[in-house]
């Protein structure tokens, strides 16, 4: 028997791709979550919605309701608005930290500040590290992670595993963080570090 023009093939359909506002919206929230380093379960039952539903709203699969806008940003410590503006320059994106969005890292070493770079949830971490005329690290220390960085102005002195390296604008380093390191700036101007670590700023001691 003949077969008739109903048989059809197989053909993947696929699902449409969310709004792009959506998903900007999911990233933001999702990226001032991990900075405040709350869980998805903690946020979805202080807002009182299933965790399968927050998942959904930070992957832009499912819309922002009204009235999860309101509990959900005072989960997150933040205003209703800042959520839905479209100019976001101040940061809270999971993939981008514009330039005014930099926060500081507390540290306790006198003459150094160190901006944080990179996203929330980022694998690497990213600093800007400034260090001062006379400022410095003071005793080494050891954390885990490998550390690459970039010296982009003036020059530091950087010790390795009881090795002391003067390193001016342009020469780069890269090592194990569990070997002692330390750094001080023996010159007189400010000098500025593009610095890298593979661990997370809760592995490691702000010492520096």
């Amino acid at each position: 028997m003949k077969r008739g023009n109903s048989s059809r093939t197989r053909e993947e359909v696929s699902e449409p791709a969310p709004p792009e506002a959506d998903v900007r919206l999911g990233r933001r929230i999702r990226a001032l979550r991990l900075e405040r380093k709350l869980g998805l379960a903690e946020v979805a039952e202080s807002v009182g919605i299933s965790v399968g539903a927050l998942s959904q709203i930070e992957r832009g699969i499912s819309s922002l309701r009204v009235r999860v806008l309101w509990p959900l940003a005072a989960a997150l410590g933040v205003e209703p608005h800042s959520l839905l503006a479209d100019n976001h320059e101040g940061g809270g994106d999971l993939y981008v930290v514009r330039a005014s969005g930099r926060r500081d890292v507390p540290v306790r070493s006198e003459g150094i500040r160190k901006e944080l770079l990179s996203p929330p949830g980022s694998v690497l971490t990213g600093l800007h590290v400034t260090v001062e005329p006379g400022g410095g690290t003071g005793q080494s220390y050891s954390h885990a992670g490998h550390e690459f960085g970039l010296v982009r102005r003036g020059q530091v002195e950087l010790t390795i595993d009881g090795v002391v390296y003067l390193l001016k604008a342009g020469d780069s380093f890269a090592f194990k963080s569990t070997l002692k390191h330390a750094f001080r700036n023996g010159g007189k101007e400010p000098c500025e570090i593009l610095w890298i670590n593979m661990a997370k700023l809760s592995e490691t001691r702000n010492d520096s």
